[in-house]
């Protein structure tokens, strides 16, 4: 699901993924899966697609990204995608590789996972989709790749792939504007306006244009047809409001108005998603909540939300697909004040996933918040022995919490230090001024408390 927030929040609060030799972990790979993709090589990707004439379909990924593994565990491993590995060359790219940073600075990435579609000969994107999609979504995308890459398409085709190539450009406001004159043209029943809807609230969001995508919205799912493109039509419009100032004169309506679309997609008949699609929807229903300092149905919610995890997990046919809910049964846990429930079933990430520094970095935070601190620095230090990249900056933060929990600003300090000073190390295409301001900020307020 898009859950462009929450994967900001998270890899933030948490932090996560692989190992120190800067190779993806075995773990979030698409090895076994019915499409070859190559890893994290794009070198080899691009001379490929060139030599055959077709294509390149990437997705970009990170091991932290909840969204990411469920695509990988849930949707990538379909065996009905078999039949399509001869129209595109696959290649996945993980962001938390520096190797892959030349990648990042030539195609941007705003939100995990994004999934593009290249066109070999140009080297120029010609689609790019934030977030997840079902099976039969993802058959679409394959169809206006392609058809963007093969040419001769008019109308409302015409206008949407213009609009993927200039979002996919960074173009967001002009892809916002074609997009909707898309909309605008085409007949009432066109089988593309889920995804046109989809990818209009996705450029809106990126043209910072907050209000008129809420207002857009609840304009357009009306017109749109019951499916996951309505969900994440409710979610994305949800998330235009929670953008808004809180002094914000229309926020409170279009708050309700599409709080209101987003329970009804949680509502029956139920919507084809993923277990991580619906639990999106819930966590934009807690936001919602806590927007309108509604802390009675904040735990309500979140009560049922964790509920519902816990089930999903339970079903979950092996440990990487189980794992895709831990860092939102942490969250869930976390907004009921009970963190120590989500602790068993990180623990036993851990001891399944060997090689993945997200369960020891979410176990430091739920350690902390439950007062065993002694736990949480051995938590802390293990996520470090594992994790690479900007990742790093995330578990360096929460390490320098768990030293002011134990009074040790000291450590605290240098921690933080060591963080900034790392963080001058990576590519810039990989590394958040907002993470690296945050950690600045956190730094300058310690040492003054210890003047």
């Amino acid at each position: 699901m898009r859950l462009f927030a929450a994967c900001l929040l998270l890899s933030g609060l948490v932090a996560c993924t692989a190992a120190n030799s800067n190779v993806p972990s075995a773990d979030a790979s698409h090895a076994g899966a019915p499409l070859p993709f190559i890893q994290d090589d794009y070198a080899r990707a691009l001379a490929e697609a060139k030599a055959k004439g077709i294509p390149l379909f990437v997705d970009v990924w990170a091991p932290w990204c909840h969204t990411c593994r469920s695509m990988k565990a849930y949707v990538l491993s379909d065996a009905s995608l078999a039949r399509h590995a001869d129209r595109f060359v696959w290649l996945e790219v993980n962001t938390d590789l520096t190797s892959n940073a030349a990648f990042q600075e030539q195609y941007p990435v705003e939100f995990w996972p994004t999934l593009y579609v290249i066109d070999p000969r140009q080297e120029k994107a010609l689609l790019r989709f934030a977030g997840s999609a079902t099976v039969a979504q993802l058959e679409k995308l394959f169809e206006d790749g392609e058809r963007a890459y093969k040419g001769g398409i008019t109308g409302a085709e015409a206008l949407l792939a213009r609009g993927d190539a200039l979002y996919a450009e960074g173009r967001s406001a002009e892809a916002a504007e074609t997009l909707a004159e898309a909309l605008t043209e085409a007949p009432a029943d066109w089988s593309r306006r889920g995804r046109a809807v989809e990818s209009l609230l996705t450029a809106m969001y990126g043209a910072k244009q907050h209000e008129d995508c809420a207002r857009k919205a609840l304009e357009e799912l009306p017109k749109t047809p019951r499916s996951l493109s309505w969900a994440n039509g409710a979610l994305l419009g949800m998330y235009c409001v929670l953008s808004l100032p809180e002094d914000a004169a229309s926020g409170t309506e279009l708050r309700e108005g599409l709080e209101a679309k987003v329970a009804e997609a949680l509502a029956p008949p139920a919507i084809d998603m993923s277990a991580d699609d619906r639990s999106g929807l819930y966590e934009v229903r807690v936001q919602a909540r806590e927007a309108a300092k509604d802390a009675a149905t904040v735990k309500a919610l979140s009560a049922e939300w964790l509920t519902f995890l816990e089930a999903e997990a339970a079903k979950a046919p092996n440990p990487q697909a189980r794992t895709v809910f831990d860092s939102h049964r942490m969250l869930a846990a976390m907004k009921l004040e009970t963190p120590g429930r989500a602790i068993p079933a990180i623990e036993q990430s851990e001891k399944d996933l060997p090689q993945d520094y997200n369960p020891p970095a979410r176990l430091a935070t739920l350690y902390r918040l439950e007062g065993r601190l002694d736990d949480a620095l051995a938590a802390s230090e293990r996520a470090l022995a594992r994790v690479q990249g900007a990742r790093r900056l995330s578990v360096l933060s929460g390490r320098a919490d768990i030293f002011v929990a134990r009074k040790d600003t000291a450590s605290a300090v240098k921690t933080l230090e060591e963080a900034i000073t790392f963080a001058k190390t990576l590519p810039a295409s990989q590394v958040s001024p907002r993470m690296v301001a945050g950690l600045e900020k956190k730094l300058t307020g310690l040492q003054s408390s210890a003047r």
